[in-house]
């Protein structure tokens, strides 16, 4: 994604990555990241794993639970330009391209919009409460997303490091729209936000008055931890270094059939026909970004090659989101998913 001679410039005149140096950052900026959102450091992990395997994420969690603090904090972290849309009933796609305005004179003038303001220099685009936008505007995110370009203006305009961040509202249903099974696909992973209930942390949260300026707190945060403009060699530098037996192999496989044909597993749910409940499982694109999320998990533990553990450590986020159930069963997605995902972990074998 990053253009040869700007990575090259932001790692050093080599071009080579220290991938160690490179992880100490990122275990820095995780730290970070946990001093400013309390109770989230399973969400915060797999957000850093997100990061340095280069894949857009969708947030889920109920209101005020810091979903918004966490990835302003961590936009500032990666550094770049960052860039935010509100997602409502009438947003459509050209809103987020260009506006128009009529200047002091009377005349009409057009202006990028925010998602073309900063030109190439976007690395992080969030979009909130995504489910209350269009489907047009679905589609328009989902060809930024997989492509990372768009057309305006009569050209081509990219965006080499942008990561998109979007958020669903999970409390209000009407005038919400259901995201399509092919964008959702395009999200890495799927992270819910639920603070830890304990009960130290929420009277923290509630009387620390640090933690009532939003702002503020997020400019305790150290600027640009981490070159955005060099991510996208790190991530690539990463996933060339940690290496997968082939008894890891054989567990990653197992677990892609697993969402095909439960029964074969063992598998069971309460209240569920385990036979009459997949639509589709796994595709490779879900595969292949299962295994590039956990050889991020195993880079950040400190070794070099894949363990069982990172798989099944990125599973849930990796995988809930892109497994498609029959139709009787898709309306009671929020309850099974978690509960099917972490049934496949029970019942296949690791090595």
């Amino acid at each position: 994604m990053d253009h040869p001679l700007q990575a090259r410039a932001a790692l050093g005149g080599s071009g080579e990555v220290a991938l160690e140096d490179w992880r100490q950052r990122a275990l820095h900026f995780e730290s970070a990241l946990n001093g400013v959102v309390l109770g989230l450091r399973s969400a915060v992990r797999l957000l850093c794993i997100a990061v340095f395997a280069r894949g857009h994420v969708l947030l889920e969690g109920n209101v005020g639970v810091g979903k918004t603090t966490l990835l302003r904090a961590a936009a500032r972290g990666i550094g770049g330009a960052y860039q935010r849309v509100e997602g409502t009933i009438d947003l459509m796609p050209h809103d987020i391209i260009y506006h128009t305005y009529i200047d002091r004179d009377g005349k009409p003038g057009v202006e990028p919009g925010p998602l073309l303001a900063q030109g190439e220099q976007l690395s992080v685009f969030f979009f909130n409460e995504i489910n209350r936008a269009r489907p047009q505007v679905h589609s328009l995110l989902l060809r930024v997303m997989a492509e990372g370009s768009v057309s305006a203006f009569n050209s081509e305009q990219r965006f080499p490091y942008l990561q998109l961040f979007a958020d669903r509202n999970r409390v209000e249903k009407e005038e919400t729209f259901e995201l399509p099974g092919a964008m959702r696909d395009r999200f890495l992973m799927e992270i819910a936000i639920a603070p830890d209930q304990d009960e130290a942390l929420h009277r923290e949260l509630m009387f620390g008055t640090r933690f009532h300026d939003t702002d503020q707190l997020i400019e305790s945060l150290p600027a640009e931890l981490l070159d955005y403009r060099a991510l996208g060699a790190v991530a690539q530098a990463i996933q060339q270094q940690v290496q997968a037996g082939e008894a890891v192999q054989q567990f990653a496989s197992h677990l892609r059939r697993a969402t095909h044909w439960p029964g074969e597993y063992g598998i069971a749910l309460d209240g569920v026909e385990i036979a009459e409940l997949m639509l589709s499982g796994a595709g490779p694109r879900g595969m292949s970004m299962l295994v590039r999320a956990a050889k991020v998990a195993a880079w950040l533990a400190g070794r070099e090659h894949l363990h069982p553990e990172d798989l099944r450590e990125v599973f849930h986020a990796v995988m809930a989101h892109r497994l498609f159930f029959t139709p009787l069963y898709e309306l009671q997605r929020e309850r099974i998913a978690g509960e099917f995902t972490a049934a496949i972990l029970r019942k296949v074998d690791a090595p």
